[in-house]
């Protein structure tokens, strides 16, 4: 006989209990209230025994079996025992009909792998399908039940496909252990899956929207990825499941989301964990993974300027027993912009495979493939007596300039649980994106008397490779009255940047192809030259470290988290000639560097839904942005760039954490100040160039900047059906300390690019019951303020998107089908923001503001 799973989970008539002791107390005659109890008690115990054999309707939505039982058993008056561990990944279909309990636990079930067996008339457990029909087996046999939890509430499971909640309860970035964020000392914020839905959201600075202190700068529609800021500080890389993606040409990838289960946000730094991280923070891609249960979705998407995408979801078991899982994504995009001469297409396949060695061992296959045929587009503005000459925003003074970028991943992990207190991760992730602008024609100068730009003509190829290995140990265990949760790690990361730069020229300088009307432009198309290797550039950066940590729970609620972290870098920058020659020159030697990093955390508990908490942290890693002008040799040639010194920071944090309305709405209110040291700005000074770039390719390492301020964000359900997320930061970001380099910010300014004041609001509604069942509305609003360049000579304005949305669900025999409507930009606002004058060639690189746009979408889950 097969043993029964082992949590039970515990329902009674709570209506019936609480009349019987509400006239236990209020009849005064004894011999009548006993009577009266006797009756209500018979009434009771018969209302309980007719729970198997009467028939009643059940209304219980498609969600996970374990919420879909426990609402069963709600329902039905029945004890149920079973593991919630066992079905945390299986689906239940929707149920609506008149059944007796069997009938209703035989639909539940259906394909689950699980069948039922009455112990009693009041008590059902769950067992494997494979084991002896019900009938067959003795009631009696002794039922072992090793680990018992009484279950009140229902705890919807995060990874369900239908879950549909904006607030989740755990994260794992800010320390690698899945704890509580009501637990964290930390500044933690998720946005879950179903945000992505209601937003349609197709690229990460869209979601990041919903994160204060968060800001971007997007390639909009164009691939030409995005770069991001977190409390001031900019960052390239991107975390997927905790593996680090660098890119070193100052661009992030354009993240797909057909496979993206949630997004993390840490605030502060993260380095004690993951390594060389940017102190503002990490984002952290959180994937769909296998399910037991079968499930299929199809999307399909369409919108403005000529936006096609669909995306697919399907998971299911490969084998009878679910040793065998898989999940496959996959999404195809073709899209215009309001730019001219751009177009996108994108093709994206994520395969995934988990084999369930064993209840304790599992290990998992995975893999990425993203091919996207685009175009490049700088944009840029005639810019004279510190003023911007306005231009329409679809106005493009390049060519139709070709960019490929393909990308690969590869990653294996495996896990296995020692016992209930012990387990142990390693992960193994290769990524590869490969960069291929072959011929790209771009404003070099403007010339403001004839209205003309003289363009010139360049080529680059982009090679960035990333491999890492991850080795987590995981325990739990007591000293005394202290509970310990023990994060013992070590990692590997090896970072290698190579990139080709070529001119369509014979000298060492890019050349004038061809001049175009700012005003009416007449595109001659790109020229009839062919490339040549003008200058190599490459980077390789070994990274090295081992970590621990331990979060202790203490008596009244109060957590206290500490931990450190040995860093070792190794990083050698290396220039290279027309033949591609690579050498290590004497005045730019490998760097060598390591640190010991801390990070301590205190939180206290203080009420269920009230947390207060505090931290410090420091930072320490090689500097990823670009190289420092190498000088010029005695024939006044530019020597080769140099490499960046190393960057650290210190930042302290309080803050606080409550829940309201039974943990559905979540608000976080922090303060921080975090001061960073060697942080890359943009060289101004005109006649700087690095390894073969133009203007503004070299970078200068400020002596130090100070970030600080308060940070507000809320998220969750205030109604059933009624979500919001309310973001607020105000940052004060300014250099301290300047090292005197030629170009370097000057102490008291503002930090280029990082506005004052950022917040955001996104609410919806979904009718719950009645005619209007299944319809959703709702709508937001993003204010960032204004920003200044790097000198803090010009000002970008600062702006406003209103978004809207409308959405109707229904279901149609056994699928769910959702109509969707989101309108961007509503109020059809012009803007131009971050823009950085480059005065000696009369024009500003700038972004334009993506128009008005329309998106709608029909998906299917099934």
């Amino acid at each position: 006989m097969s043993e029964p799973l082992p949590i039970t989970c515990k329902t009674v008539n709570s209506v019936a209990l609480a009349n019987i002791r509400k006239f236990a107390v209020a009849e005064p005659n004894h011999k009548y209230r006993q009577l009266r109890l006797l009756t209500l008690l018979f009434l009771f115990l018969g209302n309980t025994a007719l729970a198997d054999d009467s028939a009643q309707h059940y209304r219980i939505p498609a969600q996970s079996l374990n919420n879909a039982l426990m609402q069963f058993a709600a329902d039905a008056n029945l004890k149920l025992l079973f593991s919630d561990a066992k079905v945390s990944d299986l689906n239940a279909k929707p149920l609506d009909g008149i059944l007796t309990p069997k009938q209703a636990l035989e639909q539940l079930l259906q394909g689950s792998g699980y069948t039922y067996r009455f112990i009693d008339e009041h008590t059902v457990t769950l067992e494997k399908a494979r084991t002896p029909p019900a009938s067959q087996l003795n009631s009696s046999d002794p039922i072992t039940l090793p680990k018992v939890s009484v279950v009140g509430n229902t705890i919807n499971d995060v990874k369900d496909p239908y879950n549909e909640d904006y607030l989740l309860p755990n994260a794992t970035s800010g320390t690698k252990t899945d704890t509580p964020i009501m637990e964290t000392p930390l500044n933690v914020q998720v946005i879950s899956k179903q945000v992505l839905k209601d937003q349609q959201v197709i690229r990460l600075d869209q979601a990041l929207n919903n994160v204060s202190g968060v800001t971007t700068i997007s390639g909009n529609d164009s691939g030409n990825g995005d770069a991001w800021f977190l409390r001031g500080f900019q960052t390239n890389t991107l975390f997927r499941n905790g593996f680090r993606m660098d890119n070193f040409n100052g661009f992030a990838n354009s993240q797909q989301f057909a496979n993206v289960e949630s997004v993390e946000v840490l605030k502060g730094p993260a380095a004690i964990l993951y390594g060389r991280v940017e102190p503002g923070g990490m984002v952290n891609i959180v994937t769909k993974q296998p399910k037991a249960t079968p499930y299929y979705s199809l999307t399909q998407q369409f919108g403005s300027y000529d936006l096609f995408r669909t995306s697919i979801d399907a998971t299911s078991p490969l084998t009878k027993d679910d040793t065998l899982l898989y999940r496959m994504n996959a999404s195809f995009q073709s899209n215009n912009t309001f730019r001219d001469q751009i177009k996108n297409e994108d093709v994206f396949l994520a395969p995934i495979m988990k084999w369930n060695i064993s209840p304790r061992t599992q290990a998992t296959l995975e893999m990425e493939y993203q091919h996207q045929n685009t175009n490049f587009d700088y944009q840029v503005l005639p810019f004279a007596n510190n003023k911007l000459q306005n231009l329409p925003p679809n106005r493009n003074l390049n060519e139709r300039n070709p960019l490929e970028i393909e990308e690969i991943f590869a990653g294996l992990n495996w896990s296995h649980q020692f016992n209930d207190d012990w387990a142990i991760k390693h992960q193994v992730n290769f990524k590869r994106r490969d960069q291929n602008l072959p011929k790209i024609v771009t404003v070099g100068f403007i010339n403001l008397d004839n209205r003309q730009a003289d363009r010139t003509v360049s080529a680059t190829h982009i090679n960035n490779d990333t491999i890492a290995t991850i080795l987590d140990l995981t325990g739990h265990f007591k000293t005394g009255f202290l509970d310990h949760t023990l994060l013992l790690g070590g990692d590997y990361y090896r970072a290698d940047f190579l990139q080709k730069s070529l001119d369509m020229d014979y000298g060492n300088d890019p050349v004038t192809v061809s001049s175009i009307n700012i005003d009416n432009p007449i595109h001659p198309g790109q020229p009839d030259l062919n490339p040549h290797i003008r200058s190599s550039f490459k980077q390789n950066v070994d990274n090295y470290g081992l970590y621990l940590q331990d979060q202790i729970k203490l008596p009244y609620n109060v957590h206290v988290m500490g931990g450190f972290r040995y860093q070792y870098i190794h990083q050698v920058t290396q220039s290279g000639d027309a033949n591609g020659i690579f050498t290590i020159a004497d005045y730019n030697p490998p760097t060598t560097a390591d640190a010991v990093t801390p990070r301590v955390g205190l939180l206290w508990q203080a009420q269920k839904w009230l947390t207060l908490y505090s931290n410090y942290a420091e930072n320490f890693g090689a500097n990823p942005f670009g190289v420092a002008f190498g000088g010029l040799d005695p024939s006044g040639n530019p020597l080769p760039g140099k490499a960046l010194p190393p960057t650290s920071a210190q930042q302290w944090e309080i803050g606080s954490k409550a829940e309201f309305f039974d943990g559905r709405l979540r608000a976080t209110l922090a303060y921080y100040d975090l001061t960073k040291q060697n942080v890359a700005t943009t060289d101004y000074i005109a006649g700087h160039e690095c390894n073969g770039g133009g203007p503004l390719s070299c970078t200068v390492a400020v002596g130090a900047v100070r970030s600080k301020g308060p940070e507000l964000d809320i998220q969750g359900e205030i109604l059933p059906g009624w979500n919001v997320i309310a973001t607020y930061a105000n940052q004060d970001v300014r250099v301290t300390k300047s090292n005197d380099l030629q170009g370097a910010a000057v102490v008291g300014n503002r930090l280029q690019l990082t506005p004052r004041n950022i917040s955001s609001v996104w609410t919806t509604y979904e009718a719950q019951n009645g005619e209007l069942k299944g319809l959703k509305i709702g709508g937001g609003v993003k204010l960032i303020d204004s920003v200044l360049d790097g000198l803090n000579q010009f000002k970008s304005p600062g702006y406003a998107l209103v978004g809207l949305l409308a959405g109707y669900s229904f279901n149609v025999g056994k699928s769910k089908v959702t109509a969707q409507f989101n309108i961007d930009n509503l109020l059809d606002k012009s803007y131009i923001f971050n823009a950085v004058p480059i005065s000696d060639a009369n024009y500003s690189a700038v972004t334009f503001s993506t128009p008005r746009t329309f998106m709608g979408s029909i998906n299917i889950q099934y």
